[in-house]
C-alpha cells in the first residue's frame, strides 16, 4: 500500500524512481480506507534528505500512511528553503488539536549543547508531552532519543572521547519483541553521534527495557514497557552516502574527523560504501508501523479517551 504525500513534494520523484508506492492526496481521498496518520518532527538541518529517507521506509509496507511534516517554530532553518518549509511543513500550534497514530522525532546536530540551551527546547518539551497524550507510539531517533530519555526519565547523556561514526554490528536482547520480528541474529546499523546514553542508567528505570545493543556502539534500541515510546540511538534511515557526506563536511570544516568505521571498503574513503543495513531498516519500520501503531490504534482517532497504557 502507498504512502500519501503532496504531489509536489521533492521526495516524490526519488521514491517513485525506487518503485516505492506513493499516492497523491487527490487519489487518496477517493479511497474508502482509513490510513494511518503519522507525524514526523524533522529537526535535521538537511530536511529534504531526511524526509526522503524516512518516507522511503514508511512507504514500503502494506499500510496506507498519511504524513504530516512538522518543524519547530522557534528555530530558523539555514539549510532548507523557506518556500519548502512553508509549503510542506506545519508547526506544533497548527496541529496540536489533532491526534496521530504514530510520531517520529528525528535527531539534530546539537549534542554539544546542554538540552536546556537548545533554542527550541521548550517547544520540544511541549511536542513530547503532546506525543505522549495524542500518539499511540513515538519513535525518537539519536539526539531526540537522548532528549526524551532525559526529559521523561532523568537519564543524562555523556560526551564521548571522539565522535562515534560508522556502521556497527548489533544484536537483539529480546528476540521475541515484535520490533525485531524477522531480524537476523546480527544486524548492522549506522551511528553518528558525539554523546551516549549508558546501559547502567537505563537499567535503573523500571518502565524501560533495552531491546538491542552493539559491543562497539553501545545501546541501540530502548522502549517503554507499553511500547508508546521507542528510543533509537542510531540511524537505520541513513542512505548509503549519508556518513560519507558528514565525514567530508567535517573535513571541510577542519575538524579532522576519524574515518567512519566499518563503512568504506578497506577503510578507504575513496571507495564506495556498500549498503549493508537496508533490509533491516525496512523491516524495523514496517514492524513499528504494524505492531506498535496499526494494531494498537482505534479506527476513529477523534475520541477523547486516554491512550493505551496511559489511563
Amino acid at each position: 500500500m502507498p504512502i500519501q504525500i503532496p504531489a509536489d513534494l521533492p521526495a516524490r520523484a526519488a521514491l517513485e524512481s525506487e518503485s516505492i508506492f506513493v499516492m497523491t492526496e487527490d487519489r487518496a481521498t477517493r479511497q474508502d480506507i482509513r490510513p494511518l496518520e503519522i507525524a514526523i518532527v524533522n529537526l535535521m538541518p538537511t530536511k529534504i534528505a531526511t524526509e526522503t529517507q524516512l518516507l522511503r521506509l514508511l512507504g514500503n509496507t502494506a499500510l496506507q500512511v498519511n504524513i504530516t511534516l512538522l518543524r519547530t517554530a522557534e528555530h530558523q532553518s539555514k539549510n532548507t528553503p523557506v518556500q519548502h518549509l512553508e509549503r510542506f511543513y506545519k508547526t506544533f500550534d497548527e496541529i496540536r488539536h489533532r491526534r496521530f497514530d504514530g510520531m517520529i522525532v528525528t535527531g539534530a546536530p546539537v549534542e554539544h549543547l546542554p538540552f536546556e540551551e537548545v533554542d527550541y527546547w521548550e517547544e520540544l518539551l511541549r511536542i513530547m508531552a503532546y506525543a505522549n497524550e495524542r500518539a499511540f507510539s513515538t519513535l525518537y531517533i539519536c539526539w531526540a532519543a537522548q532528549a526524551a530519555l532525559y526529559h521523561f526519565y532523568g537519564i543524562r547523556k555523556h560526551a564521548l572521547p571522539q565522535k562515534l561514526s560508522g556502521v556497527y554490528a548489533h544484536h537483539s536482547l529480546v528476540p521475541s519483541c515484535p520490533l525485531f520480528r524477522g531480524f537476523d541474529d546480527e544486524f548492522l546499523a549506522p551511528h553518528s553521534r558525539n554523546t551516549e546514553v549508558r546501559r547502567i542508567d537505563v537499567e535503573g528505570v523500571e518502565n524501560l527495557r533495552i531491546l538491542a545493543e552493539s559491543d562497539e556502539a553501545g545501546l541501540a534500541v530502548v522502549e517503554s514497557l507499553d511500547h508508546s515510546q521507542v528510543f533509537m540511538t542510531g540511524h537505520l534511515e541513513y542512505d548509503r552516502g549519508t556518513l560519507d557526506a558528514e565525514y567530508r563536511r567535517d573535513l571541510g570544516r577542519g575538524l579532522n574527523p576519524e574515518v567512519p568505521r566499518h563503512y568504506y571498503p578497506d577503510g578507504n574513503p575513496e571507495n564506495i560504501p556498500p549498503m549493508t543495513w537496508r533490509a533491516h531498516a525496512h523491516l524495523f519500520y514496517s514492524n513499528w508501523l504494524n505492531y506498535y501503531v496499526y494494531q494498537e490504534t482505534p479506527f476513529d482517532l477523534r475520541g477523547d479517551g486516554a491512550l493505551r497504557g496511559r489511563e
